[in-house]
C-alpha cells in the first residue's frame, strides 16, 4: 500500500510515518521542507504547501491512502494564516482524493474543537460530539470547519461512506532522548 501522510515532518507526522514505515508501507510525506529524520527512514518526501491545490493533487497521485495530519497549530496568528492552511488545504487534500480516487482518508482534528468551558467531553465520536462555541483563536474555529468539510465528503463519492476517519489526538508523549532508548 503507498500512503500520502501530510505534515509527515511534524511530531504526530514523524510517529505516523514511523509506524507506517514499520508496517511494511511505502510512505511519503507531504511538508513545505524536509526532515532529514525522514531520510532516515526511508520515506519520500515531497515539497509543497497545502494551499497549492496543484502541488496536493500531484503528491495524491498514485496513492492508496492519505494521513492528513498537517495543520497551521497555535493560539495567534492571522486568521487568514490558518484558513489556508486549515480550511483550503484539507479542501484540496479531499478534492485531490476524489480526483484521484483515493478511498481511505484518516483526517487529524483536534480535541479544541469540542472544547466547551466547564463541560466536560467524554465518550464522545466525531459524529455526536457537540463543537465547542464560541471558539475564541482561529486554530479551532478552522479545525473545526475544516472537520465539518471531512465528515461531510464521507459519502458514495469519496470513501464509499465508510473509509474517512477522523481522530483526536488529545496528548502525545515525547519520545524517549537518545540516551534513553
Amino acid at each position: 500500500m503507498d500512503i500520502l501522510v501530510t505534515g509527515g515532518g511534524g511530531f504526530l507526522g514523524q510517529a505516523i510515518c514511523r509506524l507506517l514505515v514499520a508496517r511494511g508501507y511505502r510512505v511519503s510525506s507531504f511538508s513545505r521542507q524536509a526532515h532529514p529524520a525522514l531520510d532516515t527512514i526511508g520515506v519520500i518526501q515531497i515539497r509543497g504547501d497545502l494551499a497549492d491545490a496543484v502541488a496536493v493533487g500531484a503528491a495524491c497521485a498514485g496513492r492508496d491512502a492519505v494521513f492528513h495530519n498537517a495543520a497551521k497549530a497555535g493560539a495567534w496568528g492571522a486568521y487568514a494564516d490558518y484558513h489556508r492552511a486549515n480550511v483550503s488545504g484539507t479542501q484540496n487534500v479531499l478534492d485531490a482524493c476524489r480526483a484521484q480516487g483515493i478511498a481511505r482518508l484518516v483526517y487529524t482534528s483536534t480535541p479544541s474543537v469540542t472544547h466547551r468551558a466547564g463541560h466536560a467531553v467524554e465518550g464522545g465520536n466525531e459524529f455526536d460530539t457537540p463543537y465547542g462555541d464560541p471558539f475564541r483563536a482561529a486554530y479551532p474555529t478552522t479545525k473545526a470547519i475544516a472537520e465539518r468539510a471531512v465528515l461531510a465528503a464521507n459519502d458514495a463519492t469519496l470513501a464509499r461512506g465508510r473509509a474517512i476517519r477522523t481522530c483526536y489526538p488529545a496528548s502525545l508523549p515525547a519520545p524517549a532522548p537518545a540516551a534513553c532508548a
